[in-house]
């Protein structure tokens, strides 16, 4: 029986690396060769020729299925009807160079045709047209500075340049004549991440002709994933074991997925670059031929759209650029998947992760937290006080945002500012006085280096606020002024005039009369300095005044300035006018009273006497005709001469004059209201039936004595008073005035005449009245009037003192006698805080006082003696309420929240607490604190004047995530300083600075075999302490999946199975998956182990026992012991075989074991007949396959003698029925052979019997 011709495949494999014996697949009628002959091609010892059978072209497939046997794939076919079939064509023939130790594998495309007698070709080509070569190198990069040079030694790209230089003239080639393509002439060198392609047109070495060659040269900063070494050994265990029937794979497919030579790349591009910057090549790797081998590349962002803009990848080359300039600050880290799609049908993909990082440049100046810093402190505080905290920040990086602090200007000597923290503080006492505000220039350096440094600068206002530490001082130290002895009472005579370099209230500047202030003459008016004369002067009595005076600022403590002296000189004049004794004159009369009614007196006084002070009354201007009131010339009664009618008019208003008989005459004038009045009906009523006072006998005329009021309910009603009664003499006058009756003098009283006086009052409205009794007790004159010794008191009292204590007591002196001189006090415009004992002068709080309402107060108090009329005198006392510290400070709001990320430097600022004091001074000025050591254990500290809460340290959010802390602001009252306490709850917000973590380094899973393909056969679990978007991880495979078996989802970590495991194929895979939070990653390597299921029945091909038994005289050969086994086999390991025979066997010719198969010939068998026995041979486990077994004699052989067995043996076939036959059948065949010509016990395989 003729041999079987070889495969292709075995023919590639076990081609002579050196001699390449015509690079042919042989077969009976043709064979394939290589134009140009395959010594062009060869490398010399150790290398290897394998062929792609994935790319193997289709015709060559397709008639390899030309035989019996058209369900297997055996191999290219041995008849010439396949070789007509290629026509001569030119063949794209797969083939990769392979060498033990070689980290790469050149891929070479020969163009080949099919040599044979009827294949239509003779002559073979000399020229090796249209070949070519396509190869990556990827090499490990061993430093962080260092670069992979190609063409270099080492690595990956020194074996690619032993096989260029074996069957090339590289690196002498030219760059292909195709418009774009990338053509490089000098060497690639690659920072770790780095890819480069490289298009070149190579002559041969050997033969004519040319190579197209196509390189990818990576880099990587570790261990590469390349293409393992492939030894001789190796490919013959891929080979399928003869008589082995395997199963269908699922997931193969006529044409390969494209691959890129990495799973994910990290490059880092600087920020601001312009667009287009070049940023990666990303070339995968498809060894399809054809429109399934043409890639097109597309990218999209895998976690944030904005990274959609930011790059733009070349569909045909891979090549990746940006679109605009980047941003670091924006977006610091971009996360993009890569995809390389071919144009197959179908279309396969691969992809790839892409992760750029943007390296910063010096691209943002620091800025400060305020634009404007503006802060209030007090003069003459302490040297090294500090004023405030300047803070300014960087977008950049810390390597670019490292902050120094200066002054450029406006310092004065009297700040400075420390260049690492920016806290202001005085290196000199601060004096009001010298500068009341400065204006500091600072600038923020962020000592960048690329390109450069950037700074800003920010301006300091600082107000200082007034102390009191300077006295009043008077602007002379004597002032004269000289008076005319009849300057009219309040005139202002004299302004003196203090200054206070202090400012605000330490400035503003109270004057008072200290002594020589006789009688009370002058009033010094406290706020303006003005001195006016109160009382008339006498220059007959008292011809010059000295007045001491003070000057007292308005600071607490305050300032006194006593030295001021003012001398007052009286003139001598001789001159009286006449004087009314009211004005305006107001009256009220009724519409309906008769012509002549009176309806007020006119009264005027003059000082002199005899003509001068004679007077005569008349109405200014001349009244008109019908003017309805006249006057009477020498008493000055005004009474009705026409008809009133109030529905015509209602006020009348006029003047009247009253002039003396003087030489010249003087006169006066005064104004008059009179007010026509409803007829009502209800009387008036007066407030109070009798009415009783004293009046001195020396009152003056038209001096006030009293004033009645009576109330008419009636509407719009208007009282007139008279005297009705007792007026003897008509020393008194009545006259209407803001609806009461005024009681005046009208002549000098004599206390000898009469002593009392019952005047009767009649108040009328009209129509109706009603009388009052008015007695006036007439008594001794009252000279004198109560004098105070100052025109100004100043008093201090502490806030906290308790109700009804004594603040001060003012006395007034009175040098008259009796009720004349005993004096009353009164306040004239109360309040509700104080009271003032009327007999002592004693002023006593009423009321708790509270600095932080009113921080002062100014009585005016009068002393009135209790003469007839009484004579007063009145004073002002300044109350100035002390601070005490009775204010805790309060917080502005009740809860305090802030943020900040984890990775801020010290010192930034967090957020700002704020409180308030209603007290002033110390106890009004807080201090910042944390309550009892709260804080964060040190993370946090506060700055005691302003309140800003910054970092003292980094932060880490995974181990604290939230603080919790307490704030205390403390006022500086003395003994006992009050606080107040908040909450403050600080965040601390995350950034990316835990990579993920694996449960462990290495996993082991198991995972059962024949799971559906696409299921989930595992989940792989990473751990990220980060939260939110920097927590979320990107999983994949990135060694150990080729060819590709599993598929690792890209979020949620699931495992899939690809295709159909099979435990019987193999037991247990070894992969490494990368877990990424760009741009932190971390690596496991996971242990899959296979468990076994019972899916496979027992093999039991057909199987021949031939054995010649021929006797002798000389010995006896029958074999008695075992013979061979049923070859059987059950690829799952759990399952144990169970041997029997079910027919055939019935006289036992064949002893079979149960357990083991073993098989033993019968002692029956031991003769010389003829014998042929078919028998059925079952083999059972948890499946079963059934097989034949059958005994036939050789026909060729001739007769059979059973007297002596020469040998025997057993041989098996490869199965082709289907795997899930119910039976087989193996053939026995006795066979004579002569006792010359074979020994016994020799043991033959034979091919199957043709029976």
């Amino acid at each position: 029986m003729a041999p079987s011709s070889p495969r292709v495949l075995s023919a590639l494999v076990l081609l002579a690396a050196a001699a390449l014996p015509a690079l042919g697949l042989g077969a009976a009628a043709w064979e394939l060769r290589v134009p140009g002959g395959a010594r062009a091609f060869a490398l010399g010892p150790g290398w290897i020729y394998r062929l792609d059978t994935t790319r193997t072209p289709r015709e060559l497939l397709d008639v390899s299925r030309e035989g019996p046997a058209a369900d297997q794939l055996l191999g290219l076919g041995v008849g010439t009807r396949g070789c007509a079939r290629l026509a001569g064509r030119l063949l794209p023939l797969q083939v990769r160079l392979v060498a033990r130790g070689a980290p790469t594998a050149p891929s070479l495309v020969l163009r080949a045709r099919a040599y044979g007698a009827l294949c239509g070709v003779r002559v073979l080509s000399r020229s090796a047209r249209g070949t070519e070569l396509r190869s990556r190198a990827v090499r490990s990069v061993p430093g962080l500075g260092d670069a992979l040079c190609f063409p270099a030694s080492g690595g990956g790209a020194a074996s690619l340049t032993s096989v260029l230089e074996a069957i090339t003239n590289f690196p002498a080639c030219s760059c292909p004549p195709v418009a774009g393509t990338r053509c490089r002439r000098g060497p690639i060198c690659l920072r770790p991440g780095g890819s480069a392609g490289l298009r070149l047109v190579c002559a041969l070495g050997r033969a004519a002709g040319a190579v197209w060659v196509e390189l990818v040269v990576e880099a990587t900063s570790g261990t590469p994933s390349e293409s393992p070494s492939v030894s001789p050994s190796s490919l013959n265990q891929s080979q399928p074991r003869a008589g082995v029937v395997r199963r269908s794979r699922r997931g193969a497919g006529s044409s390969t997925s494209p691959q890129f030579p990495l799973p994910s790349y990290q490059v880092s591009v600087p920020e601001n670059e312009p667009a287009g910057t070049a940023v990666i090549e990303l070339r995968a790797h498809d060894p399809d031929e054809g429109e399934a081998g043409r890639l097109s590349y597309q990218m999209e962002a895998l976690f944030d759209e904005r990274s959609n803009g930011y790059f733009l990848i070349d569909a045909t080359t891979g090549a990746v650029t940006t679109a605009r300039a980047l941003d670091r600050e924006t977006k610091d880290t971009h996360v993009l998947k890569v995809s390389a799609v071919d144009h197959g049908s179908p279309r396969r993909s691969a992809a790839t992760y892409l992760t750029v990082t943007v390296s910063d440049t010096n691209d943002h100046s620091p800025v400060f937290e305020q634009s404007e810093y503006r802060e209030r402190i007090r003069e003459n505080l302490e040297v090294g006080y500090e004023v405030l905290t300047i803070r300014a920040t960087d977008g950049d990086a810390p390597s670019n945002a490292n902050m120094r602090y200066r002054l450029l200007e406006g310092a004065g000597g009297v700040f400075e500012i420390d260049a690492r923290s920016g806290v202001v503080r005085t290196r000199a006492v601060v004096d009001r006085e010298e500068a009341a505000e400065y204006q500091l220039l600072v600038e923020a350096n962020d000592q960048g280096r690329n390109p450069g440094p950037l700074s800003a600068s920010a301006t300091v206002h600082i107000v200082v606020e007034d102390e009191n530490d300077n006295y009043p001082q008077f602007s002379e130290k004597r002032y004269v002024v000289q008076v005319p002895e009849d300057v009219a009472v309040n005139t202002p005579v004299l302004r003196v005039q203090a200054t206070d370099r202090d400012q605000g209230q330490n400035a503003a500047i109270h004057y008072s009369i200290v002594s020589g202030n006789l009688k009370g003459q002058f009033y010094l008016h406290s706020l303006s300095g003005s001195l006016d004369v109160i009382n008339p002067l006498d220059f007959e009595a008292i011809r010059e005044y000295t007045l001491r005076i003070k000057a007292q600022d308005g600071g607490r403590p305050p300032l006194i300035n006593s030295s001021g002296l003012v001398s007052v000189q009286v003139l001598d004049v001789n001159d009286n006018a006449p004087i009314f004794v009211s004005s305006p004159f107001q009256a009220a009369v009724l519409e309906n009273v008769p012509l002549g009614h009176s309806v007020l007196h006119i009264q005027a006084v003059d000082a002199d006497a005899g003509e001068n002070a004679r007077l005569q009354y008349r109405l200014n201007p001349v009244s008109a005709p019908d003017f309805p009131f006249q006057i009477h010339n020498s008493s000055g009664w005004i009474t009705v001469c026409a008809e009133l009618d109030r529905e015509l008019l209602e006020h009348y208003s006029f003047g009247v004059e009253a002039v003396d008989h003087g030489s010249p005459p003087m006169s006066s004038s005064a104004s008059v209201s009179i007010t026509v009045l409803d007829v009502n009906d209800n009387d008036p009523v007066f407030t109070q039936p009798v009415y009783e006072l004293r009046l001195n006998e020396d009152a003056a005329v038209g001096s006030s004595v009293l004033t009645l009021r009576a109330r008419d309910r009636d509407a719009n009603s208007v009282i007139t008073y008279q005297l009705t009664g007792g007026n003897t003499r008509n020393r008194f006058a009545l006259s209407s005035q803001s609806g009461g009756g005024l009681i005046t003098l009208a002549l000098p009283l004599d206390y000898k005449q009469e002593r009392q006086y019952v005047l009767a009052v009649t108040a009328s409205d009209g129509t109706r009245s009603h009388t009052a009794q008015v007695f006036i007790n007439v008594t001794d004159a009252n000279t004198h009037r109560p004098v105070f010794q100052s025109s100004h008191y100043t008093v201090s009292v502490s806030e906290d003192r308790p109700v009804g204590t004594s603040i001060a007591t003012i006395s007034a002196t009175d040098e008259d006698t009796g009720e004349n001189a005993r004096i009353t006090y009164v306040l004239e415009d109360p309040v509700p805080q104080f009271r003032i004992d009327p007999d002592t002068g004693t002023i006593y709080t009423m009321t708790e006082l509270d600095y932080e309402d009113q921080a002062a107060y100014t009585l005016a108090i009068t002393a009135q003696d209790n003469g007839i009329p009484q004579k007063s005198d009145t004073t002002s006392l300044e109350i100035l309420i002390l601070d005490a510290n009775d204010n805790a400070p309060r917080f502005l709001r009740d809860f305090y929240q802030g943020s900040v990320f984890e990775d801020a430097p010290p010192s930034t600022s967090v957020l700002q607490v704020s409180a308030t004091d209603r007290d002033s001074g110390p106890n009004g000025r807080l201090l910042y604190t944390f309550q009892g050591g709260d804080d964060g254990d040190g993370d946090f500290y506060i700055e005691p004047t302003s309140g800003v809460i910054r970092t003292q340290r980094r932060l880490d959010r995974e181990n604290v995530a939230v603080y919790n802390l307490w704030a205390l602001a403390v006022d500086r009252g003395n003994p006992n300083p009050l606080s107040a306490s908040v909450e403050v709850q600080v965040t601390v917000l995350d950034i990316n600075d835990n990579p993920p973590v694996f449960e462990k380094d290495e996993l082991e899973l198991f995972v059962e075999e024949n799971s559906p393909v696409g299921s989930v056969v595992a989940r792989i679990r990473a751990n990220d302490p980060d939260e939110g978007p920097n927590a979320q991880i990107m999983y994949q495979i990135v060694e150990g999946n080729v060819p590709e078996v599993f598929q690792l989802d890209l979020l949620s970590g699931d495992l899939r199975a690809l295709v159909e495991l099979d435990f019987e194929v193999r037991r247990d895979y070894m992969l490494v998956v990368q877990a990424t939070s760009a741009p932190l990653v971390s690596r496991a390597t996971v242990h899959i182990r296979l468990l076994d299921q019972n899916d496979n029945p027992p093999e039991l091909p057909d199987f021949q026992i031939l054995f010649n038994n021929y006797v002798t005289n000389k010995s006896n050969s029958f074999p008695s012991g075992v013979i061979g086994r049923i070859p059987a086999h059950d690829p799952d390991l759990s399952d144990s075989l169970n041997y029997t025979f079910l027919q055939g066997n019935e006289l036992s010719l064949l002893l079979l074991d149960p357990a083991t198969g073993e098989l033993q010939l019968s002692r029956d068998l031991d003769n010389n007949r003829p014998l042929e026995a078919l028998m059925e041979v079952s083999v059972s486990g948890m499946a079963q396959v059934l097989g034949d077994a059958v005994f036939c004699p050789d026909a060729q052989w001739g007769c059979l003698s059973f007297s002596d067995l020469h040998f025997f043996g057993w041989h098996s076939r490869r199965q082709v029925l289907e795997v899930h036959s119910k039976a087989a059948r193996a053939f026995l065949r006795v066979i004579r052979v002569g006792g010359e010509r074979r020994a016994p016990g020799i043991v033959s395989f034979l091919f199957p019997n043709p029976c």
